[in-house]
């Protein structure tokens, strides 16, 4: 069976997406297409309390244009963008799964810690969108962190084992804050190729947007040739 792609919606950056990270076509086992959001980057994003219209509007601009191109559903490049799972389901042609924080809400036996991008940026309102608990635990990346110095001031170098290095003491100190975390999820698109260790560290298991994403793309496909009807989002 010929499988239809998934469209990412892209944030307008400029930084490296090494393999694992939702921008590099290799991350995924499924065809993807990629269409970047010219002039939304990642502080219009990374943010909380963002130009929720200007951005939705670019959102919907891209996500007509992706549904146009034959993407069969539609995800993103940036966590926080789980702040419009609703409003992007209701005026995209397909269906939508904007953030990893979406597997929150299919994990109430679990109990959920995140490591995100920006701690201070992420609020309550980014994880009632997706139908979590506003006060699920998080812990941010810092930021005066190699991580920050690339993802979030959009620099041209990134030092892997630097940011792997913070994303393991990331995780360290959620479960060492809220020793009841049995689960974590990564709420930044670019932390997948750290997953691994961070399972290592923790001993607890990760999911990330990745994850996310290749059941979404399952479901979809799974519709489309016949199978259960797809939601708005993954779940």
């Amino acid at each position: 069976m010929i499988q239809k792609p998934l469209g990412i919606l892209m944030l307008d950056t400029r930084f490296p997406r090494i393999v694992g990270d939702v921008g590099n076509a290799a991350s995924y086992d499924f065809p993807v297409i990629f269409r970047r959001m010219e002039g939304i980057g990642s502080a219009d994003a990374v943010a909380a309390h963002p130009d929720r219209r200007r951005v939705l509007a670019a959102l919907k601009a891209n996500a007509e244009a992706l549904a146009a191109a034959g993407a069969v559903g539609l995800g993103t490049s940036c966590g926080f963008l789980a702040l419009y799972q609703d409003d992007l389901a209701a005026v995209s042609p397909v269906p939508v799964a904007t953030s990893a924080l979406l597997h929150i809400r299919d994990l109430k036996d679990r109990k959920v810690g995140v490591i995100t991008a920006s701690a201070k940026n992420l609020t309550p309102a980014h994880f009632v969108a997706v139908g979590a608990p506003g006060d699920t635990p998080v812990v941010g990346l810092p930021e005066d962190s190699s991580f920050a110095a690339t993802f979030l001031r959009n620099g041209l170098t990134l030092d892997r084992e630097a940011v792997e290095r913070e994303v393991v003491a990331a995780g360290l100190e959620l479960v060492a804050k809220h020793p009841a975390v049995d689960t974590v999820v990564l709420e930044c698109t670019n932390l997948p190729p750290y997953k691994r260790a961070l399972e290592r560290a923790l001993g607890l298991p990760v999911l990330d947007v990745l994850d996310l994403l290749k059941d979404f793309h399952t479901e979809l496909n799974g519709a489309a040739s016949g199978g259960r009807a797809a939601a708005a989002g993954p779940g």
